[in-house]
């Protein structure tokens, strides 16, 4: 899953001046370098947790009520800081993590991940009686719907509204989410098998996808989809009543099947949630309905939240960060009191922050590499909170995917984190001036400036001529996902959909996935990538690791399509009067399921 492009949201352009200071600041803030590689190391040890495999639920763990929340109580509304407006409403759409965040509140799919809150995840039936039945070697799967189960209408949930659900992915207004399954039924070319994405009369073949009944949908593929549980699971394949589908404007005002249904929505500016009074508990084994309601506040900065949280006075006491953290700039004043920081939650997040290069712009490698040796990785991960924001990336694979290997690093970023300017000139030396001009794409945030300032530095001094655009926060992965974009780098991050190397590899580095919407934003196609990939994919998870390695290897060394910046991690803030939170090791977010109130 996509990151939120700024790590958090962040909507509000600070000076180039200030956001130098904050990083020097910063960086004076969170200890030596070996302070920092000493903490590296463990947390890294830590995250290797998420990389364990995750299980499936029988009908008995899929059972609702989910457990109570031990001092949970019901009532009062829970305010919500956010800076930049949620990107995405519709289901079809959601493939980055503050819309991702938010669908756990509003939208159920056929399965869901449960926690046990020591770092095990397992799936579970969400609107399903069981994490799924396969047969034929994993070939066909078939699942089997919950009695009693509604929208927010009061419409029942049948096998249409899971076939329309999936189906929809296929139309060519849906252009962000994910697409696993949609390949796995109809390969690469998915959409000319159902242009109209079912709003016609045609539909998907029995043989592909069946509803023999209300209650009962099987998927059928090609080869053994063992993943499937968990790629039903992610936000993006959440339900969407074939009844109330109103398409593209289905973004603005979807159908809830979860805990909350959104009352107001003011794009941008605010959204209410409120309970949804046709969500059945007994249902639902993952999540809870304790408070009335969230209000979220878009357009709060995150230095703004975070003096909020600190101070904790009045309705802060009852606010949370949603997607965002603690800022940079204030770490040490959470960090260094110990009332502030026991109302926090920390941990390490799966995603790798790279440099992407638009390989239909950029194609000399040299300037690639040159590139990469010049990033410096110390000064941008001081923006993000130093040692508890983020770590220095030495490849492509972060710390909680399976086959990390923390000693490759092909571009010695370990050893030069703050850049290698002496290999990055000895590239460009004979590079014309003209492929030296990169035009470089970034958020209007917080962030995204601090991030601009470190790119030009390091790049410049390098002699590098970076030429920075400006982009909405709101909108970065959509307008960086468009093939055709006017850009030559830009910062992304990506984590794994689920503990896979499959997850990674195969949406970012697939020539197969070049497309508009896609998240292969280097627009690499290389033969020898997507043949390992092909190989990896019909091979055992043991068998398979060694070509993930190699494909991981390949990519880097021979393609170069993004440079490795860091690995990030996550520090939230809470209010005094909020219970129940805790770390989501599959979110990377305060577990908002589990949200209440301990003075109502």
């Amino acid at each position: 899953m996509k990151t939120f492009n700024t790590r958090t949201a962040r909507a509000i352009v600070v000076a180039l001046a200030a956001g130098s200071l904050a990083l020097t600041g910063c960086s004076k803030n969170t200890g030596g370098d070996s302070d920092a590689k000493e903490k590296a190391k463990k947390d890294q040890k830590n995250a290797a947790a998420q990389s364990a495999a995750v299980n499936y639920g029988d009908a008995a763990a899929s059972t609702g009520p989910a457990a109570e929340v031990p001092g949970a109580r019901p009532g009062g509304t829970v305010t919500v800081y956010q800076e930049s407006g949620i990107s995405h409403l519709d289901p079809g759409q959601v493939y980055v993590s503050d819309a991702g965040q938010l669908s756990n509140l509003i939208f159920r799919g056929l399965t869901n991940f449960s926690e046990d809150g020591k770092g095990g995840v397992s799936v579970v039936g969400d609107l399903a009686t069981d994490s799924g039945k396969s047969s034929e070697g994993g070939k066909v799967w078939t699942f089997t719907l919950k009695d009693g189960v509604k929208d927010q209408n009061g419409n029942v949930i049948t096998s249409k509204d899971v076939r329309h659900t999936i189906e929809r992915t296929y139309a060519k207004f849906l252009f962000d989410g994910p697409t696993y399954i949609q390949n796995w039924l109809s390969g690469a070319k998915y959409r000319d098998a159902l242009p109209d994405g079912g709003f016609g009369d045609k539909h998907l073949p029995d043989s592909v996808l069946a509803t023999p009944d209300e209650k009962t949908i099987v998927f059928k593929f090609d080869k053994p989809r063992p993943d499937l549980p968990q790629t039903l699971a992610m936000p993006g394949y959440s339900i969407v009543p074939e009844k109330t589908d109103t398409k593209e404007k289905y973004d603005k005002a979807p159908v809830s099947l979860g805990p909350y249904k959104i009352a107001e929505n003011k794009t941008g500016k605010s959204l209410k949630l409120v309970k949804n009074t046709n969500w059945d508990p007994k249902t639902d084994s993952v999540r809870h309905q304790y408070v009335d309601g969230f209000n979220f506040q878009f357009g709060v900065t995150e230095s703004t939240q975070t003096k909020r949280l600190i101070a904790d006075q009045g309705g802060d006491k009852s606010a949370i960060q949603f997607t965002g953290s603690v800022d940079a700039t204030q770490i040490q004043d959470v960090v260094g009191d110990a009332k502030v920081n026991a109302r926090t939650i920390k941990g390490y997040q799966p995603y790798v922050q790279v440099l992407s290069f638009n390989l239909d712009r950029v194609k000399n490698k040299k300037v690639r590499d040159a590139v990469t040796y010049a990033a410096n990785s110390s000064s941008l991960i001081a923006g993000e909170g130093g040692q508890y924001g983020g770590d220095v990336a030495a490849n492509l694979f972060a710390p909680t995917l399976p086959g990390y290997e923390a000693d490759y690093d092909p571009y010695g970023r370990l050893k030069t984190p703050k850049g290698n300017l002496a290999k990055a000139k000895e590239l460009l030396k004979d590079v014309p001036a003209a492929e030296k001009k990169l035009v470089f794409a970034y958020a209007n945030s917080e962030s995204g400036q601090k991030r601009k300032v470190a790119i030009e530095d390091a790049l410049g001094a390098a002699g590098i001529d970076v030429v920075a655009k400006e982009i909405d926060a709101a909108s970065y992965y959509q307008t960086i996902g468009k093939l055709d974009n006017p850009y030559d780098i830009y910062i992304s991050g990506w984590g794994q959909d689920w503990p896979s190397p499959a997850t990674v590899v195969t949406p970012i580095y697939d020539g197969d996935q070049v497309a508009d919407g896609s998240a292969n934003y280097s627009h690499i196609k290389d033969p020898k990538v997507q043949e390992l990939i092909a190989k990896a994919l019909t091979q055992e998870p043991t068998e398979a690791a060694a070509t993930w390695r190699e494909a991981h290897h390949y990519i880097l060394e021979k393609v170069n399509p993004s440079a490795p910046l860091w690995y990030t991690k996550q520090i939230q803030l809470f209010g005094s009067n909020i219970g129940g939170a805790r770390y989501s090791t599959e979110s990377s977010y305060l577990d908002i399921t589990r949200v209440f109130l301990k003075q109502p």
